[in-house]
């Protein structure tokens, strides 16, 4: 049986495809974007997060780790990961909840059962499952899996996907999905490298080569300030997109800082090094640009 790892299942959805849907969040994603708005799906495997806020500086949770990973420092907790075993320890003693594993092993058959408890919503909006990470191709066989047994129960598919992946799984879970949601961050490949860590070259060509199998797709671009929103940018994205009638649709997502503090959290390095303050009206001007070149444009998703 199939099993992978999720950090989250929301719940009544409605920004990650048509209807009420339930979407399930896939850790592991091969890019780390600086603006990462998740970045509890980067990592693959299971980890430890602090809430500083929750913390009432018992530190049971010091005395409880059998492998002391964890250290109070400034009255904070810093979790050295290459000691911590995810053992649960620290969490179980932690009234407080401030430590929390992010990060569940789950069948495909516990993920099933928590899609269908909303079948009823599904059917009267024409919702369904959505599913996002992270990225979720990073987990290809859990992701087929899951969207076979979406299909056996006759419920509509998303794949929320960066593209960053072999177009052979893409074409394998291509016939189990209703609606692709693709990101775009940047056409210009330097910019792409510095700020997800990886090419977008193969990004674009598998973007080319879904949109000639017929399936909707429906371009979600992250909309960062300075870096992706200039008329030029925007103007060469429309030219590129324009020739594949697949795509008629493009959502901009406008940054917001909410993964500032969870990379805090997760005792991470902060990708976010930059402070966008202009992200609506940077929106509203991108959504004129790309409105010229004839597409319908979406903001907030």
């Amino acid at each position: 049986m199939h099993e992978g790892i999720v950090f989250d299942i929301k719940r009544y959805a409605i920004h990650d495809g048509p209807g009420i849907r339930t979407t399930v969040f896939f850790k592991g994603c091969p890019m780390h974007c600086r603006w990462c708005h998740n970045p509890e799906g980067i990592r693959k495997e299971a980890e430890i997060v602090f809430r500083e806020n929750l913390c009432k500086q018992c530190n049971d949770c010091l005395t409880a780790c059998p492998e002391g990973a964890i250290i109070s420092k400034n009255h904070t907790k810093i979790v050295e990961m290459d000691k911590c075993t995810l053992c649960g320890s620290c969490t179980q003693v932690c009234y407080a909840g401030a430590l929390e594993i992010i990060g569940k092993r789950m069948t495909v058959g516990e993920v099933m059962n928590e899609i269908t408890k909303d079948a009823v919503f599904f059917e009267e909006s024409g919702g369904g499952a959505t599913f996002s990470g992270g990225e979720p191709l990073f987990q290809f066989p859990f992701l087929l899996a899951l969207l076979e047994a979406c299909k056996k129960r006759n419920l509509h598919t998303t794949v929320d996907t960066s593209g960053y992946c072999s177009y052979d799984e893409l074409e394998a879970i291509r016939g189990v999905v209703d609606l692709f949601l693709y990101d775009l961050k940047t056409m210009d490949d330097s910019l792409h490298v510095h700020y997800t860590g990886v090419s977008n070259t193969l990004i674009l060509e598998n973007l080319q080569k879904l949109s000639f199998c017929k399936k909707p797709i429906i371009v979600r671009v992250p909309l960062i300030p300075g870096i992706n929103d200039s008329a030029t940018q925007l103007e060469t994205m429309a030219k590129f997109l324009l020739p594949y009638p697949s795509i008629k649709e493009i959502h901009l997502l406008p940054y917001h800082p909410w993964g500032r503090a969870k990379f805090d959290r997760l005792f991470q390095p902060d990708f976010i090094i930059e402070d966008f303050s202009k992200s609506e009206k940077s929106a509203e001007r991108a959504k004129i640009v790309l409105e010229k070149s004839g597409f319908a444009v979406n903001i907030g998703g």
